[in-house]
């Protein structure tokens, strides 16, 4: 019976969600959660993120960054576009930079040793508003909950029929073959479509698209070790520049557009 309800709850929730297309129309399953609950996790992780972490002193880089970021979110399709974007600049010397749901941009002072100008820090900041435009977060819950819900079902199954021990370690093992085999590579899929998206908004609102290029090309000489493609959550530098590169041509005359309809951004 335990093993029927479980086989059931997976049924449920799959057949609650939803397969949608991506900006650069990839096959995306979401739906594992409500855009409302999504906006309610990222407040919740934004306020947490300001109880944990100080808050830079420094009100010159604040608005600098929140120039950046008002200059990318103003040229955003709707509904992306009227949300009240919050941005905050950490005393961190990570350099690293995230965005949330519900319209949420956290940047840590250490990008500022790889983002050096402000078409470089556009790079990062239009990359990581791009993962929530692009619903990545509801595709990577989704897709756990439905990962996680399998492999209880699977450990039951086998506890069953060998014991719990045998059940215990399909389980265990199951996860570790779900996150190499079924979520990372999404992963991977996530990071290049980010780039992708990025690259197009930042390009939209005035800001060189080679800025981005420059910013992995810093980020690749300031990293250090990295795992195993197969085992990380980003593409491999040399072919991610390659890309970035190609597009940041072909997306000049985007840039000269935007900059000629009067979106020039002059943040420093």
């Amino acid at each position: 019976m335990r093993n029927t309800l479980l086989a059931v709850a997976i049924a449920a929730l799959a057949a609650a969600c939803a397969t949608t297309t991506s900006p650069t129309g990839r096959r995306q399953i979401v739906g594992g959660v409500s855009q409302a609950q999504l906006n309610q996790l990222g407040e919740q992780a934004f306020a947490d993120a300001k109880q944990k972490t100080p808050l830079s002193r420094d009100s010159k880089q604040t608005a600098y960054v929140g120039c950046v970021v008002n200059a990318i979110v103003r040229q955003l399709p709707e509904p992306w576009n009227q949300a009240k974007w919050d941005y905050a600049l950490f005393q961190n010397d990570e350099a690293n930079a995230w965005a949330l749901p519900g319209g949420k941009v956290g940047i840590y002072t250490g990008i500022f040793k790889v983002a050096r100008n402000q078409d470089q820090l556009a790079g990062v900041i239009a990359h990581e508003i791009g993962h929530v435009i692009a619903r990545h977060h509801d595709e990577r819950i989704t897709r756990q909950m439905l990962a996680s819900g399998a492999l209880q079902v699977g450990g039951a199954l086998a506890g069953s029929r060998y014991g719990e021990g045998i059940g215990n370690a399909v389980t265990q093992g199951g996860g570790v073959l779900a996150q190499a085999g079924f979520l990372l590579p999404n992963s991977r899929d996530q990071e290049s479509e980010a780039d992708v998206v990025g690259q197009q908004w930042m390009a939209k609102a005035g800001f060189d698209p080679n800025g981005a290029v420059a910013l992995w090309q810093n980020m690749a000489a300031a990293g250090g070790a990295r795992p195993p493609q197969w085992l990380s959550t980003h593409p491999d530098p040399a072919s991610r520049l390659r890309e970035l590169q190609s597009r940041a041509d072909g997306l000049v005359p985007t840039m000269q557009a935007a900059r000629k309809a009067g979106n020039l951004p002059r943040c420093q």
